[in-house]
């Protein structure tokens, strides 16, 4: 039998089965998926970087330390031996508790994971996608500048290896700020940390705030763009002393990424590039790319000290930085680029056996040519037939040879 492409059918009762949120990768969608994972991996395996397959279930407790991850957001499962699991809905937790517990005190470790997470959808979005593909890195163990410029470089190497088009990295600092926003009143921190995370200007805006700390918060939500304008805006402000060597850290690394033959992508510094979590201790980053249609963020990362922390033994603190690419996104603004995948491969031979006693030979055949060094693919006819039908059938498919075999000889056929 030749292989078919699957139709996609919805008979009546298919919702009975269908799991709201799930989704099914048919051939062609793994074909890109997997050439998409093929070129990250080239890069990371030249950067030093090694893979790491963790567990899809975590204790709840494992999943939601550090604040990194809202626990309404993890699907749980009860355990049978008490307490709750979870399917991870990132996997920084989780190589960070593989590290501390299996790995020892030797770093830096340079690890890259490739898999599936998981995020429940909430009552509002019933039915939204609820498993994702992500690839990414974590480099633990050291900190400092050139952990970071080597965190953002191995993204950019990422992007640049894919032909990523329209895309530009997004560069921020979470402790700076953390910094700033703590120069508004504690009672309004919260809300003017979600309006700088959201770029919500309008309700910004409408807070009850005095004009000096109104006009500090609109400044902070406009500290985007060409780095060098806004390390120059930063400087107009009163900062500490700590946060003046944040600056200091950040002109330096920006420098540095602007200078590097490695850097072809716009950067662009934003300040307001701060999460709704207390994750990040450091250094942020995004990349996106810009369509006609939308904005994609294909990825994210950034700097995390306190979270190994939380899973050694002895609560002993080790830095950590790190970032998550999406798959599907990557894969979506790829699409038109003529070296992925657009079809699934067709079959290299169709091999027949001219008689019911020719099958044992027909098969050693198929055998013997699936033994090359190099890929083929080959396929039995496992229908009858008569031979115009099955050359019609492998013409169709794309298959470009017949092996006509019988007891004792094979024919072959060169179709066009």
């Amino acid at each position: 039998m030749i292989s078919t492409p699957i139709t996609a059918t919805t008979p009546a009762t298919a919702t009975n089965f269908y799991v709201p949120g799930a989704r099914d990768l048919l051939p062609l969608d793994v074909a890109q998926k997997r050439w998409v994972e093929r070129g990250l991996q080239a890069v990371l395996h030249r950067w030093g970087y090694h893979r790491i397959i963790t567990s899809t279930l975590e204790r709840l407790e494992t999943l939601i330390a550090g604040g990194a991850v809202d626990r309404e957001t993890v699907i749980q499962i009860p355990s049978a031996e008490g307490g709750t699991l979870g399917l991870r809905p990132e996997l920084t937790a989780s190589i960070a508790r593989a590290a501390v517990a299996r790995m020892g005190d030797m770093y830096p470790q340079r690890l890259y994971y490739n898999a599936n997470v998981f995020r429940k959808a909430d009552l509002e979005h019933h039915g939204r996608q609820q498993e994702y593909y992500q690839a990414g890195i974590e480099l633990l163990g050291v900190g400092g500048l050139l952990a970071d410029a080597e965190a953002i470089l191995l993204m950019i190497d990422c992007l640049k290896s894919l032909a990523v088009p329209n895309c530009q990295i997004i560069l921020g600092e979470a402790s700076l700020s953390r910094a700033l926003l703590a120069q508004f009143p504690i009672e309004f921190q919260t809300q003017i940390r979600r309006c700088l995370a959201h770029l919500d200007r309008v309700t910004l805006e409408q807070l009850p705030l005095k004009p000096s700390q109104q006009q500090l918060a609109l400044t902070l939500i406009d500290l985007r763009g060409n780095p060098h304008r806004v390390l120059v805006q930063l400087a107009q402000l009163e900062l500490d002393v700590q946060s003046q060597a944040t600056i200091a850290h950040l002109q330096t690394l920006v420098e540095l990424l602007t200078t590097s033959n490695q850097t072809p992508l716009p950067l662009i510094l934003d300040l307001s590039l701060i999460q709704t979590f207390d994750y990040y201790t450091g250094i942020v980053f995004e990349a996106v790319s810009i369509t006609e249609d939308r904005t994609y963020i294909l990825g994210k990362g950034g700097r995390y000290d306190r979270l190994l922390g939380l899973y050694h033994p002895q609560g002993q603190n080790f830095p950590g930085i790190g970032f998550a690419l999406n798959i599907e996104d990557l894969q979506q603004v790829l699409l038109t680029n003529p070296s992925m995948p657009h079809e699934t491969p067709t079959s290299d031979w169709l091999v027949v056996a001219n008689t019911p006693a020719a099958t044992a030979a027909a098969l050693a055949y198929g055998d013997k040519l699936r033994s090359t060094s190099e890929l083929v693919r080959v396929e039995m006819y496992l229908n009858d037939g008569f031979p115009v039908k099955i050359r019609q059938t492998a013409i169709e498919h794309g298959i470009s040879q017949i092996a006509w075999v019988g007891v004792d000889d094979v024919s072959v056929e060169q179709l066009s």
